[in-house]
């Protein structure tokens, strides 16, 4: 029989529901709200899930989005509420909830509502991009997620001011409709054509660098940018550069100027530091699902390594790393160690200080060269960094707070 996920903050009706189903012969799981629901989702990958709207924590919406946005929604799900209306339903089924059951639930209803989600076929193909939306606990993923959607209802244009450490590609991607077409420009070296655009109809064309298209690239662009209208399309635009600056070297400033129309600046990896191991989390779970990489998880160490890294390829570079990673072990899970060995290049014995500079000053380059590079190999881990430097912990502090550097948490030292 199927494995069924049952999740409702009410103690009453999940232990009436996992009797039901349970006499039914189905093996069942219970969650008392979206965190539970979220781990059992992630271990064990249930053929249903009845889930509950309103819950405390996260409610029962969001947490579908969040599942859809993961391209974690693979499997029925079936909601339920006390308090439901016609447009939460509606809601709820435009997201990807195959049915709608309200409380009380009727015996009959709810084994209907089984039967019929056990007997959909499982959802073909990889699942659908990482958008913003994955990202429920990062405060400047999520400010940035409204400014995109705002964009959406009113331009079919956005420009992305991005610098070192870009996430262009994931504000992008969030532009894009569910499972709707995709096309990178700069992958474009001949002339584009209609049969192209309208093989693209109602998606998104995306260029990550403007500073890097040819010129045949920039007359695509052009080329694109008047037809969006005709089928529907958006265009997602990258640079660091500004508007002087691409017209020095050649740009139309016409074109240009259309394309600054409507400007956005997204944070950088740098701006989200605190937020690398859930984003590098996701981007795991995410190609497990895909089926891309085996079954894999990080280990707490591994994550604080990520989070220290600099990342000057942005959000490419980091997914390109993390999929690295977990084809790069035959463990389930990811140690500090596979971070160390893949993506952390050894620097053993080599000193990068001036000595055509005051003795002062060339011992503090070299403690801040010395800390930089041990916080990385220990994760940010403070303890293991005390230990590591025959420095007493407060001491240790003080000397990170007059070098700028950042130490790790006392929450993440364990």
């Amino acid at each position: 029989m199927a494995n069924i996920l049952i999740v409702d903050d009410e103690v009453g009706i999940r232990e009436l529901l996992y009797e039901i189903l349970s006499d039914e012969g189905h093996d069942v799981v219970v969650a008392e709200n979206a965190t539970a629901a979220r781990a059992v989702r992630n271990a064990q990958r249930p053929d249903l899930v009845l889930l509950d709207i309103w819950m405390p924590d996260t409610d029962g919406i969001t947490l579908l989005k969040e599942w859809s946005a993961n391209g974690q929604l693979n499997m029925p799900v079936v909601m339920m509420s006390g308090h439901g209306t016609i447009d939460t339903a509606v809601e709820a089924t435009r997201i990807g909830a195959i049915d709608y059951l309200e409380k009380p639930i009727g015996l009959q209803k709810l084994l209907s509502a089984v039967k019929r989600g056990l007997q959909r076929p499982a959802a073909p193909g990889a699942p659908t991009p990482l958008t913003l939306a994955a990202f429920t606990r990062s405060v400047p993923l999520r400010e940035l997620q409204r400014l995109v959607q705002q964009v959406v209802v009113n331009s079919r244009v956005l420009l992305l001011r991005v610098g070192s450490g870009s996430l262009a590609e994931l504000a992008a991607r969030s532009f894009q409709s569910k499972a709707s077409p995709w096309l990178d420009l700069s992958s474009v070296s001949t002339p584009l054509d209609l049969t192209q655009l309208q093989a693209c109809q109602g998606g998104v064309l995306f260029v990550a660098e403007l500073s890097r298209l040819s010129r045949t690239q920039q007359k695509n662009l052009a080329f694109a940018l008047e037809r969006l209208d005709r089928y529907d399309l958006r265009m997602v635009v990258a640079t660091d550069h500004t508007q002087e600056t691409l017209v020095r070297d050649g740009w139309e400033e016409s074109l240009v100027l259309r394309l600054f129309e409507v400007s956005l600046a997204p944070p950088s990896i740098a701006d989200v530091r605190d937020d690398l191991p859930e984003i590098a989390a996701q981007l795991l779970l995410h190609l497990v699902e895909a089926g891309e990489v085996p079954r894999r998880q990080f280990s707490t160490a591994a994550l604080n390594a990520l989070r220290a890294q600099p990342w000057p390829g942005g959000y490419a570079e980091l997914r390109a790393a993390v999929k690295s990673l977990a084809l790069g072990t035959l463990d389930e899970e990811i140690s500090l160690t596979d971070v160390r060995r893949l993506l952390i290049p050894s620097t053993e014995g080599v000193v990068a200080v001036s000595l055509d500079q005051p003795l002062r000053e060339a011992r503090e380059a070299f403690e801040r060269l010395y800390f930089e590079h041990h916080l990385r190999l220990e994760g940010s881990n403070m303890t293991r960094l005390a230990e590591r430097s025959g420095l007493e912990r407060t001491h240790l502090y003080r000397k990170l707070k007059q070098l700028g550097l950042q130490g790790g948490r006392k929450s993440e030292e364990a």
